[in-house]
């Protein structure tokens, strides 16, 4: 079964005392019908007649939304998938984006292992796709391409102050201490005694945790070791986060809020004048209409403004601190050359039909800070040769098949992933089951790639550009030919060196 990659199914006979609050937000959350594809499902080819020669499909990316259109496609009967990735490590999110303690999740990339070790699976590292080849000449060599390219980019918050040294994306910060080569040489003023960190959604939950855990903690996880070394000089005392609106409407998911709440070690303190909740949740919560998960959100935040919560952390905690701040939003980041502050003002909520607006006030307070981090969403960067539709931040198209800027389909391309969609709402596992434009889209992809086959122009073979096998294909050693030792998880699994290289490092033909 590969569509549950990580050991998140836990018979409730198993769970622990302090994991039983999990069994009711299973509950809660299958309580009412859920429209969503069940994970479990995997959708089913349907059976097609052996082509004369094989359909080639690049694709182009390889993080989960690559690696999942890859193994839809490789279902497919005689379909070869040649991958592109830039950096010389495959994975993308999977391996720069998740935090380096959550070590379940991370498993995902052994589902991408066996994904890539298909045989008519390639993958090409150190390619990019505009610059080292071009978007005709891959289509060229191929009958279909799909870009799977996901939003790297960060969303903006359009202030004064935001280009001051200092004030930074999440993006960034979370790619450097995950060892991105792009960022490794980067520098963050961790000597000031407090951290800002602008939105509330999982990924500042994650870069809050990671500044405020004792780094002796931090050692035993995957976090790079230049960001190890930073964090043990960190004189980060407290980190601030910043959500423009309530409780109700915080962007962080219950799972995420209730595992820091319970396990870490640093105090968590949330101000009981902010827990403001709008008109409609509150006659919602008095109906007995209210979510679930809305509803423990509105508890837990409580329970945190007003008692000594329970925890599983051991009990000398730490004397840092996560600050949660709720109607209040940035207006200026302050400082001449780098960011010793920022300036924010206090919200209230007002109703727009079903959503709830946060609206100033007026009333404004300064925060000192000697690093502020942006963490608003995300969105996609444009691609050599194809439309972007920049408002959005996504290609555009039309169910995965990219239109072109007067609306025509532009044949054989198609996207798939946060590239497809816009701003990410979820995690790596968001981009598992297809909705159903795009199974819709991988039929017409193999109809238009069989169509495609006898055209002059395209060739199944793979451009010569030196690619590189899958982590987990052993070699023949029967064979006498030059062998080099593929070392990506080695030198991106293995920081700690007390951390045991990875059992699947093995050698390939050259």
């Amino acid at each position: 079964m590969s569509a549950c990659p990580v050991d998140a199914i836990v018979p409730h006979t198993k769970l622990l005392p302090a994991q039983r609050e999990y069994e009711q937000i299973n509950a809660d959350f299958y309580r009412d019908a859920n429209p969503r594809t069940p994970l479990a499902l995997i959708p089913i080819s349907p059976t097609k007649r052996p082509a004369p020669e094989p359909l080639s499909v690049a694709v182009v990316g390889s993080g989960p939304a690559a690696m999942y259109v890859a193994d839809e496609l490789l279902k497919q009967r005689d379909i070869h998938v040649n991958v592109f990735e830039r950096l010389s490590s495959p994975y993308g999110l999977a391996r720069y984006g998740v935090a380096p303690d959550h070590q379940s999740t991370r498993k995902v990339a052994d589902l991408f292992d066996h994904i890539a070790a298909h045989p008519h699976f390639r993958l090409s590292r150190g390619v990019d796709v505009g610059v080292d080849i071009s978007h005709a000449d891959i289509l060229r060599k191929h009958n279909a391409v799909v870009y799977a390219v996901g939003a790297s980019a960060d969303r903006r918050l359009d202030i004064v102050g935001e280009d001051l040294d200092g004030s930074v994306a999440a993006t960034e910060f979370v790619a450097w201490y995950n060892g991105h080569p792009d960022f490794v040489d980067k520098k963050y003023n961790l000597d000031h005694k407090r951290v800002v960190i602008v939105g509330n959604g999982n990924v500042a939950l994650d870069m809050a945790r990671i500044l405020t855990t004792p780094p002796d903690e931090l050692a035993s996880t995957s976090i790079a070791p230049h960001a190890l070394a930073a964090l043990r000089t960190s004189k980060v005392e407290e980190v601030v986060i910043l959500g423009r609106r309530g409780v109700a409407q915080a962007a962080y998911t219950l799972p995420e809020i209730l595992g820091l709440a319970r396990k870490h070690s640093a105090h968590l303190v949330v101000d009981p004048g902010e827990l403001h909740i709008d008109e409609a949740t509150a006659n919602d919560r008095a109906n007995g209409t209210l979510r679930p998960s809305v509803e423990r959100k509105l508890d837990l935040a409580n329970e945190i403004a007003t008692t000594e919560i329970a925890t599983t952390a051991p009990p000398e905690r730490s004397q840092r601190r996560i600050v949660f701040r709720y109607l209040v939003s940035p207006t200026e980041i302050l400082g001449t050359n780098s960011v010793n502050g920022i300036v924010v003002e206090r919200n209230a909520l007002v109703a727009e039909g079903s959503r709830v607006r946060a609206v100033g006030t007026g009333q404004k307070e300064t925060i000192e800070a000697g690093l502020v981090i942006r963490s608003v969403g995300y969105r996609g960067r444009t691609q050599t040769d194809l439309p972007f539709d920049d408002s959005l931040g996504v290609i555009p198209n039309s169910g995965g098949r990219v239109t072109g800027h007067d609306g025509d389909i532009l044949p054989a391309v198609y996207v798939a992933g946060w590239i497809k969609r816009g701003l990410p709402d979820s995690s790596v596992q968001t981009n598992r089951v297809p909705r159903k434009p795009s199974t819709i889209s991988l039929r017409t992809l193999t109809s238009e790639s069989s169509q495609r086959r006898g055209c002059t122009c395209c060739r199944t073979s793979t451009p010569q550009l030196a690619p590189t096998r899958s982590p987990r294909l052993k070699p023949d050693r029967t064979r006498k030919s030059a062998v080099s030792i593929n070392l990506i998880d080695t030198a991106d699994f293995c920081f700690n060196r007390r951390v045991k290289p990875r059992s699947y490092l093995r050698a390939r033909q050259v």
